[in-house]
């Protein structure tokens, strides 16, 4: 996709508008005019599934932008392309941080292999433990991706839910969890545990 390289719309919506920002005499004048065309560039670039922290992104590019016009000696207006740059940054980092958010590691919700699972049958409780055991070897060995998915799927959510959760779309969801399962099976095979 081409950045506009046109100068900033006072009034008008597309970024490559020929008029610049009019010089205003009131700063907050100014401020909304910036806090318009980042939103509107904010919108054309922000995923659906992020909507409802479009205006935290737009308040995070329009503090960039502020910071960057209180360092310059003299403000001047700022290109189009440059507002839409700061409004796709700032759409990255929010992305980025959102999916860091949903990263929790495997091992953090798995229970401890050691514990005692109920204590009324040693030698149930025994074999729970060697699945486990053999459950979290075999975990460990898969590609990341089907790692997520399969560990997803053991904690009891859908392919729809991974796909929601790990950010990608239904068929590559489905895919890495089926392969994930028929890897899973395989490890567990060869390790002597089957259903």
């Amino acid at each position: 996709m081409s950045q506009p390289e046109g100068p900033l719309t006072e009034a008008g919506d597309r970024p490559d508008h020929p008029m610049r920002y009019a010089e205003a005499s009131d700063p907050w004048a100014d401020c909304e005019a910036l806090r318009s065309q980042l939103t509107r560039s904010v919108r054309r670039v922000c995923p659906v599934w992020l909507a409802d922290r479009a205006e935290d992104i737009v308040q995070a590019a329009l503090i960039r932008v502020v910071e960057l016009r209180s360092r310059a000696e003299t403000p001047s207006p700022l290109p189009a392309s440059y507002l839409w740059k700061v409004a796709y940054t700032a759409t990255i980092d929010e992305i980025r941080r959102v999916r860091k958010e949903r990263e929790v590691p495997i091992e953090a919700l798995q229970p401890a292999v050691d514990e005692p699972v109920d204590g009324s049958d040693p030698l149930r409780d025994a074999s729970l433990r060697e699945l486990g055991r053999g459950l979290q070897h075999c975990l460990a060995r898969l590609i990341e991706p089907r790692r997520l998915a399969v560990g997803l799927h053991l904690l009891g959510h859908s392919a729809a839910e991974i796909a929601t959760i790990a950010g990608w779309d239904g068929k590559r969801s489905r895919n890495l969890l089926h392969r994930g399962l028929g890897d899973l099976r395989r490890c567990l095979a060869a390790r002597g545990i089957t259903p």
